[in-house]
């Protein structure tokens, strides 16, 4: 009989991630690459000894209080952990982990990619070419918001927000930032530190959110916080969509106190925000920040990583 480890994946991950695991664990493998209710993790903790899941399995106070004694760590596929309850988890004697470090560069290229789109009528352009009704063109066509040598705001400058900040510098944007701590000369390049978001705020024409979804960052950006930018800013998420009051959000639109929104997260996913469908100005992804074969490939492996040294009798890296 093997003495490997059983793992459950739930969700399909890369192929070169799931060749890994096989190699050192006895998979079960969610094929069907999603699970229904929280009733399925419960009963699947009676057959393995750990879990590798993604943001989108929620390991809530009663799901840790109903978790059998067999399962002994949860290796998340993800850099969030939101989705977890950690006091209740530890409670339980369970180890919990994730995937820092590997997402960053993937993650902030979709947030320059909201960016653009939102400032540049991406959608409305889109739309117009792709339906053969653009028939007409002048200088005031679709003009759109500058970005090169415009402000750019970042609430949190952990490791995606630095990145970002990297990227916008690229368009010559003077980056201020909001961070629970001030960073070091070296990795703050020239960025302005504001010691509150409140602070930060009118200096952003350009907002982009890179702070873990909190009790207290849930709705961050609100009627208050919105009324406190620039008239006609643009706000980019590609963090989590519990940080933004999406009604607030559809109020400033309409207001125009913001001329537009790039999101790849939204308070209820999958699905989204059915009422953003009607702006043009909201630039939608559906939260595919650390989308690439690249990335994808490196969580896997960090997970992997994790697990390995859990079952060696090592701490792992990533142990939260």
């Amino acid at each position: 009989m093997s003495t490997k480890p059983v793992l459950w994946i739930t969700r399909k991950l890369s192929a070169a991630t799931l060749r890994r695991a096989a190699e050192n664990y006895q998979l079960i493998v969610n094929e069907a690459d999603g699970l229904h209710s929280a009733d399925e993790i419960i009963a699947m903790s009676h057959k393995v000894d750990a879990i590798l899941p993604c943001h989108s399995e929620h390991f809530s106070a009663a799901v840790a209080g109903a978790l059998d004694a067999r399962v002994k760590i949860i290796a998340n596929h993800s850099v969030g952990v939101d989705h977890c309850d950690l006091p209740a988890l530890k409670a339980r004697g369970i180890v919990v982990t994730n995937t820092p470090d590997v997402l960053s560069d993937a993650t902030a290229e979709i947030a320059m990619l909201l960016l653009l789109g939102a400032a540049r009528h991406a959608v409305e352009g889109d739309t117009l070419v792709r339906s053969g009704k653009w028939d007409f063109w002048s200088p005031s066509f679709m003009v759109g918001k500058q970005v090169s040598g415009q402000r750019i705001g970042i609430i949190g400058m952990g490791r995606v927000g630095q990145v970002m900040a990297k990227r916008a510098r690229g368009f010559d944007m003077e980056v201020h930032y909001f961070n629970r701590r001030k960073l070091p000369a070296d990795l703050e390049q020239g960025a302005i530190f504001h010691e509150t978001i409140e602070g930060l705020l009118p200096n952003a024409d350009f907002l982009s959110l890179h702070c873990p979804a909190t009790a207290e960052t849930t709705g961050l950006m609100n009627d208050k916080t919105f009324a406190l930018m620039p008239k006609g800013a643009v706000l980019v998420n590609s963090a989590r969509g519990a940080l933004i009051d999406e009604d607030a959000l559809i109020a400033a639109l309409e207001s125009s106190q913001l001329s537009a929104a790039g999101l790849d997260c939204f308070v209820v996913e999958p699905g989204g925000n059915p009422k953003f469908a009607a702006f043009d100005n909201i630039f939608m992804l559906p939260h595919i920040g650390s989308a690439t074969g690249l990335t994808r490939d490196a969580m896997g492996f960090r997970a992997l990583d994790n697990l390995d040294a859990f079952f060696a009798g090592q701490q792992p890296k990533d142990q939260l």
